[in-house]
Parts: C-alpha cells; structure tokens; sequence
C-alpha cells in the first residue's frame, strides 16, 4: 500500500480536496466501505471528520500495527491534526506534513512527547528494517527513561542478541534462516544457500539477513560462509524459536527446538510468510521468510 488519501464527509469535500491537493493525496467520499477501500489501497489515510466516526469505521479493519496504514483525523474545524493508528509508522510524520497548512499536529507517542526517538523513527531516519519487530515495545520503554546506546556494526557481522535489543539492518525483504551439522564446511553452507536463492528466484542484494539458532554461535563453517556471502548472521534464543510455527518436521526436537531454518527465517522476517519451506542440501537446511 501506497499513496495518501482523504476521507471525508459530503459537507467537508471543499476543505478535502484542499488538503488532497497540497498532500498530493486523492479524496475518497465517507460512506459505509470507504475505509475498506482506503485501508485495501492507501499507505496513509486523513479522516476529515469527528474522531467517533472514524474511530468506529477503522476499528474492525486493524489487523497488525506492522500492517495497518497511518491514520491521523483532523477535525471539522481543521485545527487538529491527531494520529490515531501508526503514529511511528507514518502518521506522526502526517500530521506534521498537514502542519504547513496551520493545522496543529497533536502527537502522543510518548517517545516523541518526551523529545526521545523511537525504534522505528530511527530505522526510518537511517533506511533500516527492524528485525526483531517484537523487541521495540521493550528498548521503545527504556528510552523513555535512559540513553540507550547504539551499537553500529559495518560488517559482514554477526550479531548475538537478546529479546531487550532490536535489530536493525540495511533494507532487504528477505531472512534465510540456516540449520546445520556440527563441523559444516563453509563452502557447503554457501553451496547450499545459493541452491536455495536460485530455486525461490531471490537474488544475494534482496536478503535482509541470515538467521540460526544461538545453539550454532560457535559453528565456524557457518559463520564463515556468511561472511563469504556479505551478510550479517543473527542468533535467537530457543525460545523465540519456538514460538514460531514451523510447518516441516526436524530432527532439531532432539535438541529441544522445533526446528531451525524455518523458524529462523520466520523469526527474522517482516511478514512471518515462509516462501521457501525447508530445504536439504547434505548437512544444511535452508529457508525462506519475507
């Protein structure tokens, strides 16, 4: 979804068109699926009207903060501008841009009414997707009462984290999630990732990073081939493994894990769509999740 649009009531559409007009937005008339329409084909949405309506037109479309395009209302009088859905990603930013034209931006993330910086503002500011999407309410909590550092890794890298850091990468849509055999030979680990690549139609510059289990932080040949590779490696705890629904059976259950590559990449991934379930190739297993 892309693209801003205004809904609004009948009586409003003069003051809509304004605003379409300066946001470079379309204009969608309020009616019984308007927001329907503009949830299915907007990334963001101004609702020209009072915030009962449409609080109550939105409400049964939320599906995932991830997902949900930014909304901000603005009210008849076209003196507020206040965010109601995404506020760190994108209506903050919308309601600031409807500030050009003397509308009040009425913020209340608390990150940004205490002049702090969110996860998301940040991977936004730098070009950057958040891996571990979960960890933001967490690290988004401790930078409301501390400086909370910032560690830059320029890599190939590899990175051990738990589930009170996020992880943030240079943009890409995918996460190959990796299992392997203990004493895996780097150029097997390569080979079998490039065999996985070609058969989802994936090229190297698409992959947003590579994903294991922590069990494997010592695992040389696997470390290696993903430096080979130029990407970055991260590990997640068994924990956060299985909670991720793997639908191949693995041998990992002897290791207490409901698998590796799938939830790994599941993990990892921005959608939690597997496109490539888990693939054998000798003592590697690889899949995809975008």
């Amino acid at each position: 979804m892309t693209g801003t649009v205004v809904v609004a009531l009948d009586r409003f559409l003069p003051d809509a068109r304004r605003l379409a007009d300066a946001l470079g937005a379309e204009v969608i008339l309020y009616g019984p699926e308007a927001f329907r329409e503009a949830f299915s084909r907007y990334g963001r949405i101004v609702a020209l009207m009072s915030a009962g309506i449409a609080i109550r037109g939105i409400a049964p479309l939320l599906a995932d903060k991830w997902r949900d395009p930014a909304v901000v209302v603005v009210g008849p009088d076209l003196r507020y501008a206040v965010p109601v859905v995404g506020g760190h990603h994108g209506a903050n930013d919308l309601a600031r841009d409807l500030a050009r034209l003397g509308i009040e931006p009425v913020i209340t993330t608390a990150t940004e009414t205490r002049g702090r910086e969110s996860v998301e503002g940040l991977a936004a500011r730098t070009g950057c997707d958040i891996v571990n999407r979960d960890s933001t309410r967490a690290v988004n909590a401790a930078v409301l009462d501390a400086d909370v550092p910032l560690y830059a890794v320029t890599g190939p890298g590899i990175v051990v984290a738990g589930p009170g850091v996020s992880l943030l990468v240079r943009k890409g849509e995918y996460a190959v999630g990796v299992g392997c055999r203990k004493g895996v030979a780097a150029a097997d680990v390569v080979g079998a990732i490039r065999q996985a690549l070609a058969r989802a139609g994936i090229g190297p510059a698409e992959i947003l990073v590579y994903a294991t289990t922590a069990k494997k932080r010592g695992e040389e040949g696997l470390l290696r081939a993903v430096t080979d590779l130029g990407g970055n490696l991260v590990f997640f705890d068994d924990e956060t493994l299985n909670a991720e629904a793997a639908p191949s059976p693995s041998r990992a259950s002897l290791i207490g894990l409901a698998g590796v590559a799938e939830p790994s990449a599941l993990a990892a991934s921005k959608r939690k769509v597997l496109v490539l379930a888990k693939q054998t190739y000798g003592s590697v297993t690889v899949a995809i999740a975008r």
